[in-house]
């Protein structure tokens, strides 16, 4: 099965987005969970969020305008 190069790249943006969000998921538990998620940490979790979608949104953009 060949994947052309244009899908590959928006497997490959889409798998790296989610990557990075899961990454930095797992680096504000690790920060800021001591025995559970202190109020700081719960905001950056949200801060977390609000910026994936915007990073998401963002790459959606850009892929759509790809062809």
């Amino acid at each position: 099965m060949a994947i052309d190069q244009d899908t590959l790249r928006e497997i490959v943006v889409g798998v790296g987005s989610v990557g990075l969000f899961v990454g930095l998921l797992y680096w504000v538990g690790t920060t800021y969970g001591n025995g559970g998620l202190s109020e700081t940490g719960a905001l950056a979790v949200v801060g977390m969020i609000v910026a994936f979608v915007l990073l998401m949104t963002g790459v959606g953009f850009w892929m759509s305008r790809q062809y």
